[in-house]
Parts: structure tokens; sequence; C-alpha cells
């Protein structure tokens, strides 16, 4: 039986109807270098919450001096760790779990990257986070990409290599794994079926419009995903509330992508928070 306190905090991190989650990350400064539209950062997180996200993932720093106002409105992830402009496939550990706890967070979650040389040192970071999380009854979330060195650029978005990491995460006992999408709801259902875990999967940036993320989120629901958490499709949106009101459409709602479509132009002339 699982402890309490972690059943708790999965109830208030997923969304008591569905079981899905929606969630969006504001983490990326540390990791891929300064950007405008998450300037200021308070005004960013108060227009995404505004939009009822399920959860936001944010390192400890930025929890502590933003995320007061919105204590009990959004579940809160704890990052533990993060790359960088100069290392983008090596998650460096930054946070321990007893700092997760003290900030009140529902989820603790780590970066890895499998397929690289530094693998046997991320999964045991992976490993040893997950069982001290356990510990004290925290969820954990992955971050877990195949992205590494030894995998030859023309299998990159093999799904056999994105069923391996979230696979990897199950076994070292992650509870939601968040990856990269395959491409079509065909190979997704695969990588979805190779682990009891639940798989999310990130937005990062397909070079595609906002429509193509309707789509992709549908297809992730459609194929048997939990979820998603997204950063820059939200955040880099004049109106990050109405893009997170679409997504709940999906998620949530069950609405189709033309009915979301709809939905969000509706939404996307209205002032922000309304």
């Amino acid at each position: 039986m699982a402890l309490l306190g972690k059943e708790i905090r999965m109830k208030r991190l997923l969304n008591q109807q569905d079981g899905k989650l929606l969630a969006v990350a504001v983490d990326q400064a540390m990791a891929r270098g300064i950007f405008d539209e998450l300037m200021p950062i308070q005004r960013k997180i108060d227009e995404i919450v505004a939009g009822g996200p399920d959860a936001m993932t944010m390192h400890k720093g930025i929890a502590e001096m933003c995320f007061h106002p919105h204590a009990g409105k959004a579940g809160l992830i704890l990052k533990c760790s993060t790359f960088s402009p100069w290392q983008p496939n090596y998650d460096a550990w930054v946070t321990q779990v007893d700092e997760v706890v003290r900030l009140g967070a529902d989820a603790v979650s780590m970066g890895c990257i499998v397929g690289g040389d530094d693998q046997p040192e991320q999964l045991r970071n992976l490993g040893i986070i997950a069982g001290q999380a356990a510990a004290v009854g925290l969820p954990m979330i992955a971050h877990i990409y195949p992205r590494g060195n030894q995998i030859p650029e023309d299998e990159k978005n093999d799904w056999k290599h994105v069923a391996y990491a979230v696979r990897a995460g199950a076994e070292l006992g992650v509870d939601i794994v968040k990856t990269k999408y395959t491409g079509n709801p065909e190979t997704f259902r695969k990588v979805v079926e190779s682990t009891p875990g639940k798989v999310v999967v990130a937005g990062g940036d397909n070079g595609g419009g906002i429509e193509e993320y309707f789509q992709m989120v549908y297809d992730v629901i459609d194929a048997g995903g939990t979820g998603i958490t997204f950063g820059r499709i939200v955040w880099n949106n004049p109106n990050p509330t109405a893009v997170v009101k679409a997504f709940k459409n999906i998620i949530h709602n069950k609405g189709t992508v033309k009915e979301t479509i709809e939905l969000y132009n509706e939404l996307i002339n209205k002032p922000v928070y309304s």
C-alpha cells in the first residue's frame, strides 16, 4: 500500500475528475538562458495560474520568491536538477528532497538524459532521489530524453529510444515520466504501453503553430498519455491564460481540436486573467 502522504500529494497533483495532468514549466532560464518572455517571472506565473493548470514546475528560488500568492491554487513541482546552455545533455543535481518538503511541494522532478556517455551517473542520481522521495511520501517525476551522444542522429526520433527512456524511469521508481512526443499517436501508444508508470509529454519547439500543439495534445491523450508539461508554447504567448484554458479543454473537457481552436480564438483577444 502506498504511503498516505504520497497518495494525498498525487491527488493534489492530478486532476480529480480524470486523473490527467496539465502542468506548465517555468524552469527554462537556468537550462537554456534568459528569455524576454519570462520577464518579469512573477507576472508570467500569475498569468499562467489564472488559466487553471493542475500544477507548475519551477526551481526552489523562484518558488520561494514568486509562488506564495498561488499556494493551493495549483500544484507545485520542484525541479531538483538542471542542464545548461553549455552542458545541454548533463543534468546537475541542485536541490535536495528536504528542501522540496520544506517548500510544501506536491512532487519533486529531476532531469535525466539517456543514450550518452554519462547515462550511468544520471541514472544513479535519479535512482537515489527517487528513493529519497518515496521515503517521505513525495511523488517522483522525471524528465527523461533519449538524446545522448551514443544515439546516432538518424535514430534520435526512434520511438524505441523514447520507450527505453520511460521504462528506465519506471524501473527506478519514477511515478510520472515527462518525455518527447514521438510524432504520431501510433508510436506514442507503444511508448505508453512500454511502462506501468504515467507518461506526459514536453512541448519543446516543433516549429509549428498553436493548432499543431492542440492536435499533439489530443493525440497524446487519445494514445493513453496522462497529459502534458509544457513551457515555451504557453509562456511565449501574449496571453498564457488563454493557452492554458485551451489545453484544459482538450485534456479535461475532452474537447476536439476544432472546438479548442474556436475557444482559443475567442479567448486570445480578451484581457489576460479574464
